[in-house]
């Protein structure tokens, strides 16, 4: 189980540098399903993962102008705040047992997951009927408010699932910006590099790593996302879109019926 573990978070950084997205909603179910670490310390895990690999890619995408700085730490920079608090207070106080009412039992692994996969299926139907035209045109003003509101609410869902957000911050990107796909891929890889690695810094303080076995996956997945990238040269926007969509769609719906039906 842990080999296909490794090539599994190989496919991660593959994932990541193709779609942009999708890298922490692969992580997290690896470390908890094939290398069995409980569901706080995975997601830990997956935040100096993606966050280290969707640096590599961030740089690669920059060095492309597939990046806007501006809108990247527009979302950026407010959901910092949000995902370090989440991580360093909101996450250890949530008890093992949430909720108890006779047999049925919501535990904090079932509430973390569930609200992952909610979320994935949400952000999934949004991007397979989003159109590529955003839902304002082009040259006008881009609702900066509003993205620093959704910017908090990310780094607030990134805290809380140890997920870099790219399955909720593309969506997002082409619905309120007239940020191209692939544009909006290398944009959101810088915004999962802020969120990630502040994220992580939060349970720095709070747990013990095993920093061998960090480093080892998190050179897999920059390798594979070196690799993703030189896909995406040859691939259209759509299609990756569209692909994208279906992809988190199927693994949310994956994770919600595994949590549900398997763990209940």
């Amino acid at each position: 189980m842990e080999f296909l573990g490794y090539l599994s978070l190989f496919f991660v950084g593959l994932v990541l540098g193709t779609l942009g997205g999708g890298g922490s909603i692969l992580s997290v179910p690896i470390l908890v399903y094939l290398f069995a670490l409980d569901t706080v310390m995975a997601s830990a895990y997956s935040l100096f993962i993606v966050g280290s690999t969707s640096l590599v890619g961030s740089v690669i995408k920059f060095r492309a102008q597939m990046v806007s700085i501006k809108i990247g730490f527009t979302f950026g920079i407010p959901s910092v705040l949000a995902i370090f608090s989440t991580r360093k207070w909101v996450v250890p106080s949530i008890p093992e047992i949430v909720w108890q009412v006779g047999p049925l039992t919501v535990t904090k692994r079932a509430l973390i997951l569930g609200f992952f996969a909610f979320l994935m299926i949400m952000a999934s139907l949004l991007t397979i009927s989003k159109k590529n035209q955003a839902c304002h045109k082009p040259g006008e003003p881009k609702p900066i408010a509003f993205l620093i509101l959704l910017g908090i609410f990310s780094g607030f869902i990134s805290g809380l699932v140890g997920a870099g957000g790219g399955f909720f911050i593309i969506p997002v990107l082409l619905y309120f910006t007239s940020l191209p796909f692939k544009k909006a891929v290398g944009t959101t890889l810088l915004i999962i590099t802020i969120n990630s690695l502040m994220g992580f810094m939060g349970d720095v303080m709070n747990y013990t790593l095993n920093w061998s076995f960090l480093f080892s996956i998190t050179g897999l997945a920059i390798l594979g996302i070196c690799i993703g990238n030189i896909f995406t040269k040859n691939l259209s926007a759509s299609g990756l879109q569209k692909s994208f969509g279906w992809f988190i769609l199927s693994l949310g719906s994956w994770i919600l019926l595994q949590e549900v039906f398997c763990n209940s």
